[in-house]
This record gives structure tokens, C-alpha cells and sequence, in this order.
């Protein structure tokens, strides 16, 4: 079982490096962290009386899983989730925030186990992934998987100029959707027609 040091380190080397992508909401980001969040938390780096663009680009990837342990995996409680889904669920919540724990909840309540969908892992959200995950030991893993890789589809179906992340010029899968695929057993894998299918909409 990996720490979640290792964890978090393996999602450093996915976010990658800095970028300020015009179409990216976050803003200018380094290793996943971006500015915003960088203000949230008071990171002034440079000590300049402001947080921007600058203490970004001086972030380090020490202070960078730092965050991710302390902001993202123990902050909203992921820690308190049964093992076997620390690692998508940390990687889903270091990509897209709050929304990572509602795609669980909504797993959940479409296995009939009732749940609030608000975002928050609590006591109840706990139990009810202890009952999934007693259900359907050798399945809920790659059900999130499959479930975030639904996710980021859907974003790009209603935002387009998020397309580019679910999907490469050459119409193959894009970062997204191989993403959220480290995280699903090979066998639940779409092929490349499948996935070509499922974007053959898009403009």
C-alpha cells in the first residue's frame, strides 16, 4: 500500500509543471497548485506583500505535496475513507476540488445507499463507502474511475473550451480521460473507437 507521501508525489508528476493556460479557470499553476489556492492559504513566497504570479513560479515540489497532504488528502477528511480509495479519490480532489467527493456521493446513492450529495465527508459519507465497499469489494475503485472519467466528458460536453482536455487534436483521448483511466482496471478501458464515439459531437 503506497503512503501518501507517494501519492501525493505521483500527482506532482501529473499536474506538471508551471502553465497559465488562458482557458484553464484555475489560473496560473504549478504542480497543481494554483494561484488562487496560493492566496487562499497566505502563500506570499517572494514576500512582496501580495500573492501572484511570481510565488507561483517559485513554488517548490516539497511545499507543492505538502499542500496536497495537508489541503487536499487530510483537509476534507480523505484520509478518513476506506484505503483502497485514497489514492483516486485525492487525485480526483487535487484536480477538481469538492466535486471529487460528489461524484462518490452520487456513486453511492446510485447503489442505493442514501447519502447527501454536498461535497463533505462526514461520518455518514464514511459509512456509506464502509457499506459500498463491503457490497462490492473487487468493483467500487474502478467504479469512481469510471464515474470521474464520466465527469470530465460531461464537463467538456457543457464547456468547450475544455475540450482540448478530454481529448487531443488528433481525436485521441486526452489527458482527462487518461487520467482518470491510471485509476480503472484495464479491462474498463474505452477503446480508441469508443472514445472517438463518445466525443464524435464535439465541434
Amino acid at each position: 500500500m503506497q503512503t501518501v507521501t507517494q501519492i501525493a508525489q505521483e500527482i506532482l508528476v501529473r499536474e506538471g509543471g508551471y502553465v497559465n493556460d488562458p482557458a484553464d479557470p484555475g489560473g496560473s499553476t504549478k504542480y497543481g497548485v494554483t494561484v488562487h489556492t496560493m492566496r487562499r492559504l497566505g502563500l506570499d513566497l517572494t514576500q512582496d506583500g501580495h500573492v501572484d504570479d511570481a510565488d507561483v513560479r517559485v513554488l517548490t515540489r516539497a511545499h507543492a505535496v505538502s499542500i496536497f497532504i495537508e489541503h487536499y488528502f487530510r483537509g476534507p477528511r480523505i484520509d478518513r475513507l476506506p484505503a483502497p480509495l485514497h489514492a483516486t479519490v485525492f487525485d480526483m480532489y487535487v484536480n477538481a476540488g469538492a466535486n471529487a467527493v460528489k461524484i462518490l456521493q452520487r456513486l453511492l446513492v446510485d447503489m442505493r445507499i442514501p447519502v447527501a450529495v454536498d461535497g463533505v465527508i462526514g461520518p455518514k459519507t464514511v459509512a456509506a463507502v464502509k457499506q459500498a465497499l463491503a457490497a462490492a469489494p473487487d468493483h467500487l475503485v474502478d467504479a469512481y474511475g469510471i464515474a470521474r472519467r464520466n465527469y470530465y466528458y460531461d464537463l467538456a460536453d457543457r464547456r468547450p473550451a475544455s475540450r482540448k482536455y478530454a481529448r487531443r487534436r488528433d481525436g485521441g483521448k486526452g489527458g482527462w480521460i487518461k487520467r482518470a483511466e491510471e485509476f480503472i482496471s484495464a479491462r474498463y478501458h474505452l477503446t480508441d473507437a469508443e472514445h472517438r464515439a463518445r466525443v464524435a459531437q464535439w465541434a
